[in-house]
């Protein structure tokens, strides 16, 4: 089986291709660039693993919460290949796919992304249990839920500023940090298999990103019409 997957869920974007005999992989940590890199990158990943797009059976994404931008790119990028080959396009939540890769560790996991004004975008899971939804959650919110457990793993593009947070605020509980960052592209291709095996749905043509947050633009309309 042959799957393209991408993370354009923040600035640090990653990408993965996987068919039946090669997988290869990029990461690009180069800031607000996304645009200029993500359709070359794409395709410079097909070209190394000797496929074009017209040979995927599937494609992957982080469908959110994240940045406005950088999912919109990633939607329309895989969207259009849907339209020109048939290419379902499965999405995830960005929260899911950084804590995928702890998910076989004996604790639990506080998936999370910086979303600005003291505020983080946060999932915390005990195995299969969810504990605290995907949502736009306060600091103070994600403190009171954390401080039910001893420890804990903190992951995801923004771990360290919240388990920071976090230990500062409960000094009897330890928050843990991976050694490295994850390969959120890996984690989505394998997510994706498990979906494919158990014949979920693909995204729908009318399904789009999952922002969690009104945009500046929504907020100021909003204000308007009230």
């Amino acid at each position: 089986m042959n799957i393209l997957a991408l993370d354009c869920a923040v600035t640090r974007i990653s990408l993965a291709v996987k068919t039946e005999s090669k997988f290869i992989s990029s990461t690009y940590d180069i800031g607000m660039r996304q645009s200029e890199i993500l359709v070359p990158s794409i395709d410079e990943l097909l070209k190394k693993a000797d496929i074009s797009a017209a040979d995927l059976n599937a494609t992957a994404l982080t469908i959110g919460p994240g940045s406005f931008t950088g999912l919109r790119l990633g939607i329309s990028a895989l969207k259009a290949i849907e339209l020109a080959y048939g290419v379902p396009v499965y999405g995830i939540s960005s929260l899911e796919a950084y804590a995928f890769p702890y998910k076989n560790l004996d604790y639990p996991l506080i998936s999370c992304i910086d979303a600005n004004k003291d505020k983080f975008y946060c999932r915390i899971t005990d195995g299969e249990k969810c504990l605290l939804e995907d949502g736009d959650w306060e600091v103070e919110k994600i403190i009171e839920e954390a401080g039910k457990f001893d420890k804990a793993l903190v992951c995801g593009p923004d771990a360290e500023k919240l388990a920071e947070k976090l230990n500062a605020a409960l000094p009897g509980k330890k928050y843990l940090l991976p050694a490295s960052p994850a390969m959120t592209a890996e984690a989505l291709i394998k997510i994706t298999e498990e979906l494919i095996n158990k014949k979920a749905e693909p995204l729908k043509d009318f399904d789009g990103p999952v922002y969690l947050r009104a945009s500046e633009a929504e907020l100021k309309l909003n204000s308007t019409i009230s």
